[in-house]
């Protein structure tokens, strides 16, 4: 418990001879007592009786007023080095002695960092596949027939099927079959590998589970027929969600719903690093509506504040998540944007009666306003023309009819 100090009026200070058998003396010429305190010290009330110091100024502390501490080195520069205390704040201080906890203000939990994003083969690129012009393949395959046919009838098969002439020594033996095998194999790699492109698709080759290429050429072409084909559609698409469950800022329970706009930019990302890259973007969608929506609440009632009613705001967001979590398998995402954002069925009533209340409020504190304004240019044209002289009764009555007068009639024409 902090004490106050008081002052002796007109204190006297020691001389020479007053201080001669009480203690010695310091350097200036003045007195200490058996305590080591300076007599001038003492007889102006800065020392408490009952000091006990050893070799000069202790540390021992003074309470001065009501707030804080003040060590008795700082009142004089005689003798040692002083002593450091530790000083606590008045304020803090004051509050303890009250029975009152100091405010400590709360720091926000550290942000936690940024999510890694998903980690794909960086030697899955898409590159073009290699591929021959569709006449290529046509001709092989009519070459294939023909030298099939050309093989049977020198085996001596075919004449026995049609009415060709049969040529001399005419034998099917392991030339001859051979033959057939060769132009049989053509024929099947001419014609098999025959493939017609379309606008807005591509092919993605792969062969024993390899990545071989992507084909988006148009037309009729030739493919290597030992390359499983993909068909993968690279359009511009657009996907609309169903009504998606969420909350807001403030945890109140919303439906919303997005429409997405996206491409394929990487089919050989969007082929091989995910299972199905739609249901991915899916997913996406939904845990970056999370992400974005439980930033901000739905409504701001009685301050002006972000809301997620700026849907332009929210989309860019949205957009900007949804991009950076789909570029890692190939997805191009140029815009998400929500297209409805309503509360949910069991909170939808009372949010809505919580709306209409802030919307009567807002205009009953336009109506005032308005009202306070038209009342002080009243005032203030009636008495810069010098009209009417009056004092601050008749100002205060004149002031209360005016403010009822036109509340009335702008609470009329509201209504």
């Amino acid at each position: 418990m902090s004490t106050t100090t008081e002052w002796p009026e007109g204190p006297e200070l020691p001389t020479e001879a007053d201080g001669g058998g009480a203690g010695a003396r310091d350097g200036r010429g003045g007195a200490r007592d058996g305590h080591g305190v300076s007599a001038g010290v003492r007889a102006a009330g800065f020392a408490e009786p009952g000091t006990e110091t050893s070799g000069g100024w202790g540390a021992r502390l003074i309470r001065g007023g009501a707030t804080t501490e003040i060590p008795v080195h700082l009142l004089s520069r005689d003798g040692p080095a002083p002593v450091s205390v530790r000083l606590r704040p008045a304020v803090v201080g004051r509050r303890r002695s009250g029975g009152e906890q100091p405010h400590v203000p709360r720091r926000l939990p550290p942000r936690p960092l940024s999510r890694p994003a998903p980690v794909v083969d960086p030697d899955l690129v898409e590159r073009p596949g290699r591929t021959l012009p569709g006449a290529v393949g046509v001709l092989g395959g009519l070459a294939g027939a023909v030298g099939g046919a050309a093989s049977l009838w020198w085996g001596g098969v075919l004449p026995h099927i049609t009415a060709l002439p049969v040529p001399a020594g005419a034998q099917l033996g392991p030339v001859q079959w051979a033959a057939v095998a060769g132009s049989g194999a053509l024929a099947l790699f001419g014609l098999g590998g025959l493939a017609r492109g379309r606008t807005g698709k591509a092919w993605v080759l792969t062969l024993f589970g390899r990545y071989r290429g992507t084909v988006r050429r148009t037309g009729l072409m030739w493919v290597n027929p030992l390359f499983l084909r993909r068909r993968t559609d690279v359009r511009l698409r657009h996907w609309r969600s169903e009504a998606m469950p969420a909350v807001d800022a403030n945890g109140v329970a919303l439906r919303v719903v997005i429409l997405v706009v996206w491409r394929i930019k990487d089919t050989a990302r969007a082929a091989l690093a995910v299972e199905d890259h739609q249901e991915y973007l899916r997913r996406c969608v939904e845990a970056a509506m999370a992400r974005v929506l439980s930033q901000l609440p739905a409504d701001a009632f009685h301050q002006d504040a972000p809301t997620l009613r700026d849907a332009e705001a929210v989309g860019d967001a949205l957009t900007k998540q949804l991009a950076a979590d789909a570029a890692p398998v190939g997805i191009e995402v140029f815009s998400a944007q929500p297209t409805r954002i309503e509360y949910a069925p069991e909170v939808a009533a009372a949010m809505q009666r919580r709306r209409i209340a802030a919307l009567d409020a807002q205009h009953r504190d336009s109506v005032l306003t308005s009202v306070v304004d038209s009342v002080e240019d009243t005032m203030t044209r009636l008495t810069t023309r010098g009209l009417v002289e009056l004092d601050d009764y008749e100002r205060k009555a004149l002031v209360k009819d005016l403010t009822v007068a036109f509340y009335t009639g702008r609470g009329g024409d509201a209504s």
